[in-house]
């Protein structure tokens, strides 16, 4: 089944993504720098949301992608990201060292190596069902495609994968508010690249 959503819904759990992902990238390398090259058009090719420039110097290139739904435990590998211009999914093009794919409502980030999950993706493929979803910017339509892949198939089989709890926000609740479903992609998933 396809899905239709807003850029509006899906900018603003992507804006959500992007924030957690800047947290544990400094909290985790206290130190480091992050930029922001979402709109940087030297980026936007390549599949990188954020460079993390790390004490070392070393930089590394993240791909963001933010998911709403609260129950599946599963990824959406973007393997056609406009299929009426034929153009590829930032899963298959990106450039990004890493992967960081944000459960905004089941308050969990995971941290992929994209190299390694891509390798290990691509000669399974055909075991993964594909999704469509529809996306509406003013009067333009387009259709993104993705493979549907289980949180634990990744983790069994992509060496580095790792689960990290979002922080708390001065409340009990352990993770994000819900977005109301009017504005959904396949799986719940956004991306910012």
């Amino acid at each position: 089944m396809a899905r239709s959503f807003s850029m509006r819904g899906v900018q603003s759990a992507a804006d959500r993504a992007v924030q957690h992902a800047r947290a544990w990238m400094l909290e985790t390398e206290p130190g480091s720098r992050v930029h922001d090259v979402q709109l940087d058009p030297r980026f936007q090719h390549r599949g990188v949301d954020l460079l993390w420039e790390l004490p070392s110097g070393e930089v590394r290139g993240i791909e963001v992608k933010g998911d709403r739904n609260a129950t599946r435990r599963r990824y959406f590998f973007e393997l056609v990201s406009n299929l009426e211009k034929d153009t590829p999914g930032c899963f298959l093009y990106s450039g990004a060292d890493l992967l960081v794919y944000v459960f905004l409502s089941q308050g969990e980030l995971h941290v992929v190596p994209m190299k390694a999950a891509r390798e290990w993706f691509l000669p399974r493929a055909k075991e993964y069902p594909l999704k469509h979803a529809f996306t509406q910017t003013g009067a333009i339509r387009y259709t993104t495609v993705g493979a549907v892949v289980s949180v634990r198939d990744v983790a069994e089989g992509v060496p580095g994968v790792l689960r990290v709890p979002l922080k708390r926000r001065g409340g009990a609740k352990d993770v994000e508010e819900e977005v109301p479903p009017t504005s959904e992609s396949p799986q719940g998933q956004e991306s910012n690249g």
